[in-house]
């Protein structure tokens, strides 16, 4: 199973850095659609990945549009929303050859027509109603960790080697 994240114009650096360092952790590969909110040069982003940047699969795409149009949205592309018909955590990953897990910038969350098109493939983490969102770079580790699980961490190390 190939996991990807897919963020759809990011725009904090220091959230997109945390993300490559979870996804060059996990074997995820990252997708960044255009346009971003930064350069993929600049030292937040690299600050906050730290080391890991030779160890990420990155690809970027020049908009939404193609990304949609290269992985055409099948049953394998679910759409992370605090506006999800689904908590993240009903859905059964562990049959899928593919998983894409797309998040929407920071200030906006993915485009209305594109949810409004997807619901039933829409997905959320529950949280108290009066408050807005979580951070992105949590978002992303909460629910790629839920897949991973489902696929019993295959390829991960579960068992630390520190003391032995």
């Amino acid at each position: 199973m190939a996991l990807n994240i897919v963020l759809v114009e990011p725009e904090i650096p220091q959230n997109t850095g945390n993300i490559a360092r979870t996804c060059a952790a996990i074997g995820a590969k990252l997708h960044l659609v255009k346009p971003l909110g930064f350069e993929i040069s600049d030292k937040y982003v690299k600050r906050a990945g730290l080391d890991y940047w030779d160890k990420l699969d990155i690809e970027e795409h020049e908009s939404l549009n193609d990304f949609l149009n290269k992985y055409n949205p099948q049953n394998n592309m679910f759409f992370v929303t605090t506006k999800g018909q689904h908590c993240y955590s009903e859905i059964e990953y562990s049959n899928l050859d593919n998983v894409f897990l797309l998040f929407g910038k920071e200030t906006k969350g993915l485009p209305e027509d594109l949810l409004q098109s997807n619901l039933e493939k829409s997905i959320r983490i529950p949280m108290r109603e009066t408050l807005r969102s979580l951070n992105l770079s949590n978002s992303v580790a909460i629910v790629a960790y839920e897949v991973l699980r489902q696929q019993n961490f295959s390829n991960l190390q579960e068992i630390s080697t520190y003391f032995n």
